[in-house]
């Protein structure tokens, strides 16, 4: 079982999103934590602590780890893939 958690910084970079890439970015989420740590489109990052999720033009920045049985998703960001989304 997995539980997903958003921090505020992903949530308003969410309602930033146009509605129909929300829907392909919160699908994507369903089968990441229905799948994990199986999942295709997830690469761990070289260059901050995490993975990032690949749904379309967007990568969903996140943390994974175990709270006793729970498997627990923490949503870091939310950036469309451009020059500068992978830079801190």
């Amino acid at each position: 079982m997995s539980l997903i958690l958003w921090s505020s910084t992903a949530e308003k970079q969410l309602a930033k999103i146009p509605k129909k890439y929300i829907v392909q970015i919160l699908a994507g989420l369903d089968r990441l934590a229905s799948t994990w740590p199986r999942s295709r489109n997830v690469k761990e990052l070289t260059n901050m602590p995490g993975y990032r999720l690949r749904v379309g033009d967007y990568r969903v920045f996140f943390v994974a780890g175990r709270d006793g049985e729970l498997q627990v998703i923490k949503i870091t960001q939310v950036r469309k893939r451009d020059d500068h989304t992978y830079r801190q």
